[in-house]
């Protein structure tokens, strides 16, 4: 894993390195730079594969420039097909020589998680991974276009920080920015599977990738599906376990990490996992589920416990690391635990991330789906009127609304504040199902696809924004602020179109949550394992930001900003005291952070 960064037009020197050693922590193995007249064409790198110094980056055939962050899995199988002399053992001089072969759709054989700057001659081209697992933002100005892997080596070539309206409505909505928007006007990124095109100074962005492409109901057979699924996941964790560094892996109590361990040391793999706990918080503990896990795989398990001093001390890091508001509490603690995995000496963790999008592993998608059919009743006027005249901030009041209004009912799992209570909290008038411009452009796509099952639509939303731009940026960040490189085995893309190619019903006509993987790892996994409830990544965020009063920064930032009404913000924190609108109140907190380091 490592960092790219590059400016094609003029440029200063001091302030192009000065920008790159932000990214330093991303890549502290090595720093390399290709420079001349209007263009400077960097890496920082992080040593996974060949750690030699010959697989060095940015690498050069010719009048083609290549600096990648990431890795692709099947390096050593394209190797085969591709008529080159390879100089390294290293994956990044495959990217050159598939681009020498197949053009542009190069991207389309790689299999794996990247980033890519690939600068032919005069034309710049930037990919980003198809599931959006590293991240790529870019900027113009009137001198020259800048790109990075992270937002804090574009903001010193800003003229001026200014908040991008969009970035915001869409992070209040979503829990986070939406592409390409960032809360920096002036600053975009890339979404998952597209790649821009820079060409006499014209930007082109278009997509390369998308899972709705996948056929459905291929596999109509659940026998089928579950030989065919289990065939894929094993094959993707496999891929993800070369390395020439030691590898970690996180380990909760649930079934997502346990099945990674499980194919992990089948093929050979002991992997050193890690667990985190909470000190005088036991309800958010996973400690015990996890070590039941451990003794029933047979592998060894390191547990971290962090108070409420180690997470208030560690969030403004996080923040940092993050460059804007990003609303997910669970950053914090996995920040500290990842702190703990560099000091043991690993560079690299395999994670669960994708698991729950792909087998409908929320409850929620059930509740949807049952709410959906009420889409159908003939006689629905009245009720249409009746829930438009008694407003509730209940969120089944809103799914229920969306339905009798027929409009969009399913809004990514992490649906937070609806355009109505954003109506009442801001100091503007934000009209209702305004926010489902930022999702307009995937649910077009969705309806023109031959996909008609609303689950499909439940996971192809997630994926893209939830997972993409939520739980992914998350988990870039804080693996990459300790130089540690995180792997997602269950986003792997052909697990991913396998799904996709499955009759929508498999995965929920039973009414369980993962079901499919559950039949998968049933006698692989212990019952409890299997059965257990799931706790996500839980903690005690709310009763941290409360007891050390820090959530005071709410108001206090309000009071210069007057962004929020400031009787339904009290409203909002009073009820989080409570237990109710905690991950709202978080998230106010996140920006107003950003807020008072960043406008005030």
């Amino acid at each position: 894993m490592c960092a790219i960064f590059g400016i094609i037009g003029e440029y200063s020197q001091t302030q192009a390195k000065s920008a790159l050693a932000k990214l330093t922590h991303r890549g502290p193995n090595y720093c390399g730079i290709q420079q001349k007249e209007r263009l400077f064409f960097a890496h920082q790198r992080l040593s996974i594969q060949d750690t030699h110094h010959r697989s060095h980056q940015p690498i050069q055939h010719k009048n083609i420039l290549v600096s990648f962050n990431g890795e692709i899995y099947n390096y050593k199988e394209l190797k085969k097909e591709l008529s080159f002399s390879f100089q390294t053992q290293s994956d990044s001089e495959v990217i050159i020589a598939a681009y020498l072969k197949w053009g542009l759709n190069f991207v389309k054989h790689l299999r794996g998680m990247f980033a890519i700057a690939l600068l032919d001659g005069d034309t710049l081209y930037l990919f980003r991974d198809r599931l959006g697992k590293k991240p790529l933002f870019f900027m113009q100005d009137t001198k020259a276009f800048y790109f990075a892997s992270e937002i804090k080596a574009l903001t010193p070539f800003l003229h001026k920080k200014e908040l991008n309206d969009d970035a915001l409505l869409s992070y209040l909505s979503f829990l986070t920015p939406t592409p390409p928007h960032t809360f920096y006007k002036g600053i975009q990124k890339l979404a998952a599977g597209e790649f821009l095109t820079l060409k006499n100074t014209q930007i082109k962005v278009q997509r390369y990738f998308d899972l709705l492409d996948a056929k459905p109901n291929i596999i109509t057979d659940k026998e089928e599906a579950i030989i065919e699924l289990e065939k894929r996941l094993q094959e993707s964790i496999i891929l993800r376990l070369d390395a020439d560094v030691p590898i970690a892996s996180l380990l909760s109590g649930g079934i997502d990490s346990a099945t990674i361990n499980y194919y992990a040391k089948r093929s050979g793999s002991n992997l050193q996992t890690y667990t985190l706990g909470y000190k005088e918080f036991s309800k958010y503990d996973e400690r015990l589920n996890a070590t039941k896990s451990a003794e029933f795989l047979g592998i060894d398990n390191k547990q971290i416990e962090i108070n409420q001093d180690d997470f208030i001390n560690a969030s403004e890091k996080v923040f940092d690391a993050l460059d804007e508001p990003l609303n997910d509490p669970a950053a914090v603690p996995l920040y500290l635990l990842f702190e703990q995995i560099k000091k043991d000496g690993y560079k690299v963790v395999m994670s669960g991330e994708g698991a729950d999008e792909l087998f409908l592993g929320y409850r929620q998608y059930f509740e949807y789906l049952d709410i959906q059919a009420a889409s159908t009743l003939a006689h629905k006027n009245w009720l249409k009127k009746y829930f438009r005249a008694n407003f509730s901030m209940n969120r089944e009041w809103e799914w229920y609304k969306r339905i009798f209004d027929d409009t969009l009912l399913f809004r990514t799992s992490g649906d937070k504040f609806t355009d109505l209570q954003k109506n009442a909290l801001l100091k503007r008038n934000v009209r209702d199902n305004e926010s489902l411009k930022y999702l307009q452009n995937y649910r077009e796509r969705f309806e023109a696809s031959p996909h008609q099952d609303e689950s499909i639509w439940y996971s192809y939303i997630d994926l893209n924004i939830f997972q993409a731009e939520h739980f992914l940026t998350k988990l870039d960040r804080v693996s990459m602020a300790h130089s540690i490189e995180s792997r997602t085995p269950f986003l792997d893309h052909k697990l991913a179109q396998t799904i996709f190619n499955l009759s929508p019903k498999l995965r929920y006509e039973d009414g369980i949550t993962k079901s499919l993987l559950k039949q998968i790892m049933a006698n692989k996994l212990g019952n409890e394992t299997l059965t257990r409830k799931k706790k996500g990544f839980s903690n005690p965020y709310m009763e941290y930001l409360i007891n050390s009063q820090k959530i005071n920064l709410i108001k206090e930032v309000n009071t210069q900003t007057g962004m929020f009404k400031s009787d339904k913000l009290d409203e909002y924190i009073q009820t989080a005291s409570r237990g109710s609108f905690k991950q709202h109140v978080w998230g106010l907190y996140v920006l107003s952070y950003w807020i008072k380091k960043n406008l005030l």
